[in-house]
């Protein structure tokens, strides 16, 4: 189930739907979102299922969903009873329910969208009585039926073939059986399978809960042990005062805003549709209290109040206080809401590195003193690392150079030993060149005996120099060090300070995007209805028209004094067709009436010829078996003769 999930969210966070959910955030879905994300998942097969579910009723959603998946050969696994469970499972929205349907859709996204392209065009549509009166259309819909029921006939002859075949099997009855055995045994297995996954999703979650509730516990034990008394009192009082200032002043303020905007909408709704006339006259009132409210401002202002003006800068304080008070709190709860997703995801990343390694994650001092020393431990590092690289880099170059000087070597050694060869003299230059060697190491040791303690103190006095210029080299550098630093500090505080201040704006901003994307939604949802009943009483009226003109055709035929018009009425057309069938009824029945009379007489002559062919098989039958007695006797005779000549 895990894995399900998972891949759930990696394809709902992909184009085209971008939710940008984590495991957390879509497991905590609601039902109500979680099928909001099953019906965009639907849109986005079929374009005609873009609805937003607070707009719609749940037996209608239920509908059309159940109606798509139909279309689209969704199975779910189970008998009858899990079909009604599956079917209120996707009214309320439960998550066994939905998350399976979710897996197999996105699975098949670009095949269910072909599928529900050709569905339109192969599926048969209820045509209405009144557009069957056009000869058309009810000749199209008579061949359509009458080509589904060519096919059905086609179908069961198929099938009563196939019985035949296998009919004429051996063991037909207990292959049968066997059969519908391991039917019946392939559904048990798929419904305890269905059991087993379940069972395994209970656990899961039961073992998530499990966990959330022992890091909770955790936290509160850790909570109550580190904190005062002192300390629980004023973090109660905070939240106290917190909550009754959510709850007395902002959320009534909130609901007061809903309610009017809500009775400003019904108003606009119950008014009739405005025309551009209507729309003139409010812009014309408009801009009369506009002009009189800017006549009020002046004549205010040439009074010089000062009380009033006094008391208009403390109402504009009070205000900005009440916005600044408002704004906090709407932080606070974002941040409270921040807080506890990221000790959600805290807690499971804990959990998590807890089953890798088995260890504890560290916290505060600890931490802070575990990536110190690894700071430390990781400049040691590159140092060394950089080290190694340009001793690596050296040697290479060394070792190249030993190579050439080895190769020009052993070149000058040929041609001298070439040269002592043609003069007579082979092993002069080894022998000079052992003497050398000798006396050059004998002069080099006797050398480093006197030089070792000038070396070692000329030495000591470079590296007293050496350590002095650095440190007079580094003051001024460790200065503006100090200064760069500080200078950090405030810049790094100052980017918090922008990004909060980012943070909320962008916040805004996407609550504004949302609310007009909604709008957007609802107009273009209210476009296409208009569209759909603008083409639908065009239908109507041209249905209404061919009725009309059908109509009038028939008066001007029934009352034409024209016999020839007369006859192409429909109602002739009726009647004579009536007259027709009639006479043909009547012969009908004369027909089947001369049947009866003649069935017992016909009966009784097949019979006397069913008995005649018998008698002449039974003759046949008779002569075919003296014809072979005839025949052995001959033969038998012919064997005696042959004997007798013999």
């Amino acid at each position: 189930m895990s894995d399900q999930i998972k891949f759930i969210v990696d394809s709902l966070n992909k184009e085209p739907f971008r939710k940008n959910y984590n495991l957390i955030t879509f497991d905590s879905l609601e039902p109500m979102q979680l099928l909001q994300v099953l019906s965009d998942v639907l849109a986005e097969i079929d374009p005609k299922q873009l609805v937003d579910l607070r707009e719609e009723m749940p037996e209608q959603t239920a509908k059309r969903m159940l109606s798509l998946l139909g279309i689209l050969k969704y199975k779910p696994s189970g008998n009858a009873t899990d079909m009604s469970t599956f079917r209120q499972g996707l009214v309320i929205g439960s998550k066994p329910v939905i998350y399976p349907v979710l897996h197999w859709l996105l699975q098949r996204t670009n095949e269910l969208k072909k599928r529900a392209y050709l569905a339109r065009f192969l599926i048969k549509l209820e045509v209405p009585s009144e557009f069957l009166q056009d000869e058309t259309v009810a000749d199209t819909n008579k061949q359509d039926i009458s080509a589904m029921e060519e096919e059905k006939d086609q179908l069961i002859k198929r099938v009563e073939h196939l019985k035949k075949r296998v009919e004429t099997a051996q063991n037909y009855q207990w292959m049968l059986k066997i059969a519908r055995q391991l039917r019946v045994e392939k559904e048990r297995e798929e419904y305890l399978a269905q059991q087993k996954q379940e069972q395994k999703n209970q656990l899961f979650y039961a073992v998530q809960r499990l966990q959330r509730v022992q890091n909770q516990l955790k936290s509160m034990r850790q909570a109550a042990a580190d904190a005062k008394p002192e300390s629980l009192m004023k973090r109660l009082e905070e939240e106290i005062k917190f909550n009754l200032y959510m709850v007395t002043e902002k959320f009534p303020k909130e609901l007061e805003n809903k309610k009017k905007e809500l009775h400003f909408l019904q108003k606009v709704v119950s008014e009739p549709a405005m025309g551009h006339s209507d729309l003139l006259e409010l812009e014309s009132k408009i801009n009369e209290i506009n002009t009189e409210i800017n006549q009020l401002i002046e004549k205010k202002m040439m009074r010089n109040e000062p009380i009033e003006g006094k008391l208009s800068l403390y109402r504009q304080q009070a205000s900005i206080i009440s916005r600044k008070k408002e704004a906090k709190a709407e932080e606070l709860q974002e941040a409270k809401e921040k807080l506890a997703s990221l000790e959600r995801e805290a807690s499971l990343k804990r959990n998590q590195t807890r089953e890798f390694d088995g260890t504890e994650v560290l916290k505060g001092d600890e931490f802070k003193r575990y990536v110190s020393k690894l700071r430390s431990k990781s400049t040691v590092f590159k140092k060394k690392h950089q080290i190694i690289a340009e001793l690596k880099a050296e040697f290479g170059l060394l070792q190249r150079t030993e190579e050439l000087l080895k190769q020009r070597h052993e070149n000058i050694q040929q041609q001298l030993q070439t040269m002592e060869e043609k003069k007579g003299i082979s092993g002069y230059s080894y022998t000079q060149e052992e003497l050398e060697r000798v006396s050059a190491l004998k002069s080099e040791v006797d050398e480093m005996k006197g030089r070792t303690l000038d070396d070692m103190s000329e030495m000591v006095k470079k590296l007293n120099s050496l350590v002095s210029e650095k440190k007079s080299a580094l003051a001024s550098v460790i200065k503006e060090l100090r200064q760069l630093r500080q200078k950090c500090q405030e810049l790094t505080q100052e980017c918090d300070e922008k990004k909060s201040q980012y943070d909320s704006c962008a916040a805004g901003l996407e609550s504004n995007r949302s609310k007009l994307e909604q709008e957007v939604r609802r107009l273009r949802e209210e476009c296409l209805q208009e569209e759909s009943r603008y083409h639908y009483t065009n239908c109507m009226i041209k249905n209404l028209e061919v009725q009309l003109r059908r109509a009038t055709d028939e008066m001007k035929a029934y009352i034409s004094s024209d016999q020839q018009e007369k006859r192409k009425a429909i109602r002739e057309q009726y009647t004579k067709n009536i007259a027709e069938q009639e006479n043909l009824g009547k012969k009908l029945r004369e027909k089947q009436k001369v049947v009866r009379e003649s069935h017992g007489p016909n009966m009784k002559q097949a019979k006397m010829w069913r008995d005649l062919q018998q008698l002449m098989e039974c003759k046949k039958q008779c002569f075919l078996k003296q014809q072979s007695q005839t025949s052995i006797g001959q033969v038998i005779q012919e064997g005696g003769e042959d004997r007798l000549i013999l």
